[in-house]
């Protein structure tokens, strides 16, 4: 059985890109006969509202969507994220990382040629060689810090990795993509604040919710591979992937809420109908 899931953050309004990506992933559920999930992604408390959650739902009832109950919320999985990281701490491929960001951002201008991932420079791994006592000492003053992932260590241990394409890719790709578990360098997987990244909860959630298929925006690509490289360490199966075209704005930008882009909620009260929306959306 197909199992498809939607997952927003309740940070704002839903916008054309969500109306797309939550259609696509319901529609093909739906007509295999399968499950659609909702699953709200609020691991950012400080920033998450129940309004937006709420305004969620409205815009998905009048999409004509409908879910499975009840909706998980990532907030009430905090503990699953943990036991997560605990399995990591226990392999050695977790290591506290003490630098701020202005720090990190430094580091790099002063390197002569910095590796780049797909969200820009790497972490250049100062904080790998810190000793086991500096480290202590560090987190015993109350030093805050993140939870990296040592890549080099996990690529040596998970070996080649892939995963199934059903879609395509931002440059067509499709079928069996191999993983580059070095993608995106020694990732963040938590901090004092935010108990787990999204990378680590996706993961946990979707094996837990027992996704098949994850079908969402080509801008999610590359994320694949590190959460494939998770999936593999927790001794998580593998989903399907399927990711999609974006929805742009007349200036061919992705719609975003940072952005101020067009809501559901103004498109609803402009009177359009959700079919004259899909018809906009080219999903008729």
């Amino acid at each position: 059985m197909i199992v498809t899931r939607f997952a927003p953050s309740p940070t704002g309004y839903l916008h054309l890109g969500h109306a797309f990506a939550a259609i696509t992933a319901h529609d093909t559920a739906k007509t295999a006969g399968g499950k659609f999930l909702l699953r709200i992604e609020n691991i950012d408390t400080a920033r998450c509202r129940p309004e937006f959650e709420n305004a969620i739902c409205e815009d998905l009832s009048w999409l004509g969507l409908s879910w499975e109950t009840p909706v998980l919320r990532q907030s009430t999985r905090f503990d699953a994220c943990r036991a997560a990281l605990d399995t990591l701490e226990t392999k050695g491929l977790l290591y506290p990382c003490f630098c701020t960001r202005s720090e990190i951002a430094a580091e790099v201008a002063r390197a002569i040629e910095a590796p780049h991932g797909p969200e820009g420079a790497l972490y250049p791994r100062t904080c790998r060689h810190l000793d086991a006592k500096a480290r202590s000492e560090k987190i015993a003053s109350g030093a805050p810090y993140a939870l990296r992932l040592d890549a080099e260590k996990t690529a040596a241990l998970v070996g080649p990795l892939s995963f199934d394409e059903c879609g395509a890719g931002p440059n067509g790709e499709s079928g069996v993509i191999a993983v580059n578990p070095l993608l995106f360098g020694d990732v963040v997987l938590a901090r004092k604040e935010t108990p787990a990244s999204y990378h680590l909860a996706v993961v946990v959630d979707d094996a837990f919710q027992e996704v098949t298929l994850v079908t969402r925006g080509n801008d999610l690509f590359a994320a694949t591979h590190i959460q494939r490289v998770l999936q593999s360490l927790l001794g998580f199966p593998a989903p399907g992937y399927a990711h999609h075209k974006l929805i742009l704005d007349a200036n061919g930008k992705k719609f975003s809420k940072r952005d101020s882009a067009v809501t559901l909620r103004e498109k609803r009260a402009s009177s359009i109908s959700s079919e004259s929306l899909r018809a906009e959306l080219k999903l008729r």
